[in-house]
């Protein structure tokens, strides 16, 4: 199962040119800065953009090839737009009945009962839009979205008109998602605590091209994109909730390569669960230290060693077991410390956010 994508563009000030190869299952993320070529990505494969000789099927079904272009309005696909475009006429109910209306009976693969609950959404089915806020404005766009019954669902930063308030609201719903309907999603964003929340795989754009495309958190580790300047540089990992510390509130986390100490978020024992850990909250040392306050200690090797966004700064790319860290210190720090790839050191991690 693959989404498989080629597009070429030019527009005046502007080229867009990618060959994407993407899973069919799961939460693409397509990121970057604005004006680099997302959305234009996303209007390729809705078809609502023709790209010459382009190409795009969708889990063996061709959308578009040499031969062929389908239009939009047989494209069995979803959109979701920055703006929610309810129909201000009709309530919430029929909103979603309009979208369940664009698909024959026989082709409805997702109920409306099983949709209005998965997203929250049986309290307003009786609202006006202009009585919803905009996280459910936003919650509502999807679920008629997703009674089309859609093949692949494209989502253009549908946090991006929300306050981090509703945002937070809403983030929980998209996860939801993400976890019960097989059903793949290409997210796109330009906020990184969106895309280390949700996606699985990783797409990096850059002016008109798509400079890396990998799993969230491989691709997240790399030190040869322009992914980590500032504060927001780490990774995510891929953990279950192994033990709870009822005393101190805590619980314990496994990933592939050992264990961490995070709040407790009520996470049941065997849930999976993400956690993110940012460059600037991980310390070296070249020995297990004791005395410290520090809750988490693990070995380590370094693999990588690049200049950061200021050129005191060095961004050190770690191993621990199979997954990747980074660690921000100073240059002066790392020479020191005679840091060099194959070195073993013991990583001391601040805090560890759980997002999931």
């Amino acid at each position: 199962m693959s989404i498989e994508a080629r597009f070429a563009l030019s527009y005046p000030g502007f080229a867009l040119d990618v060959d994407l190869s993407l899973p069919g299952k799961g939460i693409t993320a397509l990121f970057g800065p604005s004006g680099c070529g997302k959305t234009s990505v996303l209007r390729c494969m809705a078809g609502l953009a023709r790209a010459p000789q382009g190409q795009l099927s969708v889990n063996g079904e061709v959308w578009q090839s040499d031969a062929l272009f389908m239009p939009t309005h047989r494209r069995p696909l979803g959109y979701v737009f920055q703006e929610a475009a309810l129909f201000a006429h009709l309530n919430v109910r029929r909103n979603l009945l309009y979208g369940q209306a664009r698909v024959p009976p026989a082709g409805r693969r997702v109920e409306q009962s099983s949709v209005v609950e998965l997203l929250g959404i049986a309290h307003l089915l009786e609202r006006t839009p202009q009585g919803l806020s905009g996280g459910e404005r936003q919650r509502v766009a999807i679920a008629r979205a997703l009674l089309t019954s859609p093949r692949l669902l494209l989502m253009d930063e549908p946090l991006a008109a929300l306050d981090p308030a509703r945002k937070r609201e809403f983030l929980p719903y998209l996860e939801r998602l993400h976890d019960e309907l097989d059903i793949p999603v290409i997210y796109v964003s330009h906020a990184p605590d969106e895309v280390a929340r949700l996606a699985d795989t990783l797409v990096v754009m850059r002016e008109g091209r798509a400079v890396a495309v990998g799993p969230l958190t491989e691709t997240l580790a790399r030190l040869d994109l322009p992914l980590h300047p500032g504060e927001d540089a780490g990774v995510v990992l891929q953990a279950v909730v192994v033990e709870r510390d009822a005393t101190w509130q805590l619980a314990r986390v496994e990933f592939a390569g050992g264990s961490l100490w995070v709040r407790d978020g009520g996470q049941p024992l065997g849930h999976a669960v993400r956690v993110r850990i940012l460059a600037r909250d991980v310390s070296i040392a070249l020995e297990p230290l004791k005395g410290i306050s520090i809750q988490n200690s693990l070995s380590a090797s370094v693999e990588q060693i690049a200049t950061d966004c200021h050129p005191a700064l060095a961004l050190l790319r770690l191993r621990i077991g199979s997954s990747p860290m980074l660690a921000r210190l100073t240059r002066r720090s790392a020479a020191g410390l005679q840091l060099e790839p194959g070195k073993q050191v013991w990583v001391q991690i601040k805090a560890v956010a759980l997002i999931g």
